[in-house]
């Protein structure tokens, strides 16, 4: 009888879904956000053609973090997603950017382009690294605005900051630094080519090998005619080839220097990160011929829309008041870095043209 009284144990509650989904906070809100404005900077190129579609992303991201009926969203609910999109959605389209590199045109441009521009990107990096180590930056902003200087702006930041680890804060004002610099290139530059004594086809070339990102080169590059267009953009993808043997160089360095450290999921970390591998074989991929152009279309506006979401999500993770404490010192380095890349690369044209 005692043991038909006595009282059969409950079983064990089960946590509800609901607590679940509160650790872990949902991306899409912030992933939605960054497309919207991918497409709000898609309609500010098409209204502007001369403002870059990746440069008005990253303003756009910058401004909507300091609105104060947006900033909440930004800084809450949205964090997640714009966080994400800052890495994943960077990775794709560096992936795809190698199907943007014409290794058969680049060749064709001469080793001593090749040697030249190689010269550029090497004096730029360490350059800017031993002025900004000089200067006091703090964290990694010395290697990754070296980096968008040398090779290709806000999408080399976003490349190395993803084996670097590098805080987001630190990426977003780099990103907001090389953007501001070589928006200037596109008013700067064209005044200079009179003065300078260089004709259209030193010009190109001077402003592939020197104005940081893909879009600013074309906009620069273009009000000296298509000749002096496609130069720029030749050497322009000669500088963009040299992402990948950077990236991995930091990757080993960072590897050496942190031997025997773990990432957050308990491997090491690999030498050559998966993405940077993805863009050398989209670039064996387009040397190969195999893809018609409607493809190589396609796949540049599938890159060009996924670095414009990419950049949003960084740009809202710049605090203009954080940013201003040590502006002063970033804006010295950001125009020391401009004048290594526009007289190196302009010594570099004079002896090649």
């Amino acid at each position: 009888m005692a043991i038909l009284n006595r009282t059969a144990p409950k079983p064990p509650r089960l946590a509800p879904r609901r607590d679940a989904s509160r650790e872990t906070p949902s991306s899409r809100p912030g992933l939605a956000f960054a497309v919207a404005g991918a497409l709000v900077a898609w309609c500010v190129h098409l209204v502007i053609p001369a403002v870059p579609m990746l440069t008005a992303s990253v303003v756009l991201g910058i401004a909507v973090a300091h609105v104060p009926g947006l900033r909440l969203f930004v800084r809450g609910p949205a964090r997640p997603g714009l966080s994400l999109a800052g890495r994943r959605l960077m990775r794709i389209g560096i992936v795809l950017l190698g199907l943007g590199l014409g290794l058969d045109q680049v060749v064709r441009l001469g080793w001593a382009t090749v040697v030249m521009v190689s010269a550029v990107v090497a004096a730029t990096f360490f350059g800017t690294i031993w002025l900004g180590r000089r200067l006091g930056l703090p964290g990694d902003q010395p290697l990754l605005i070296a980096t968008g200087y040398s090779i290709c702006g806000a999408s080399a930041i976003g490349a190395v900051s993803e084996v670097s680890g590098s805080d987001e804060e630190d990426v977003a004002a780099s990103v907001a630094l090389v953007t501001l610099c070589g928006t200037l290139a596109i008013a700067v530059l064209p005044l200079l080519q009179g003065p300078l004594g260089l004709s259209d086809l030193a010009f190109g070339r001077w402003v592939g090998a020197s104005v940081h990102d893909v879009g600013q080169v074309v906009a620069t590059a273009q009000t000296a005619g298509p000749g002096a267009l496609g130069d720029a953009v030749l050497v322009k993808l000669m500088r963009v080839a040299l992402l990948a043997p950077l990236v991995a160089a930091v990757a080993f360095s960072l590897r050496a220097r942190r031997r025997g450290v773990r990432t957050a999921s308990g491997k090491r970390p690999a030498p050559v990160p998966l993405f940077v591998a993805g863009f050398l074989a989209a670039a064996a991929l387009r040397a190969t011929g195999v893809l018609p152009p409607v493809a190589l279309e396609w796949a540049h506006t599938a890159q060009e829309a996924l670095l414009a979401a990419a950049l949003f999500g960084l740009g809202s993770a710049v605090h203009l008041p954080t940013l201003a404490r040590t502006g002063g010192r970033a804006a010295v380095l950001g125009l020391g870095a401009w004048v290594v890349v526009a007289g190196v690369s302009y010594a570099g044209v004079l002896l090649t043209v």
